[in-house]
């Protein structure tokens, strides 16, 4: 149970495996450069609503770690927009990608107005 129900942290989790797979295939000087760099912030994603998630008893603090978590989930999107325009993406993964982190981004939002209003958070349960 805890922070592995939340749909929203399994699909931070899939697409951080994801981009750590898709960065792999980028230039070798890429990779340790702009590769790690969106790695990071991908994995960032899931660790802040984890960790937030571990502090929700104080709501301030699982606010703050779901704000970090959407300007991460924000990153992310940049970084990917970036690696489409430098070639190391294709149209269709930086497609597909764009599109789930955009989700990722408006369920970590409706997480935090849910919580905000003292609403239970929505779980795969």
């Amino acid at each position: 149970m805890g922070y592995k129900a939340l749909e929203v942290y399994q699909r931070a989790y899939k697409m951080s495996l994801e981009i750590h797979r898709v960065t792999q295939t980028f230039p070798n000087f890429e990779r340790h450069e702009l590769g790690s760099q969106i790695r990071r912030a991908a994995v960032s994603v899931a660790l802040n609503i984890a960790e937030g998630y571990g502090r929700r008893d104080a709501k301030a603090e699982f606010q703050h770690f779901l704000r970090t978590a959407l300007g991460s989930c924000n990153e992310t999107l940049v970084l990917i927009e970036m690696s489409k325009d430098l070639g190391y993406l294709t149209q269709e993964q930086y497609s597909g990608n764009s599109q789930e982190y955009t989700i990722i981004g408006k369920q970590i939002y409706r997480l935090r107005e849910a919580w905000a209003n003292h609403q239970r958070p929505i779980t795969n349960d």
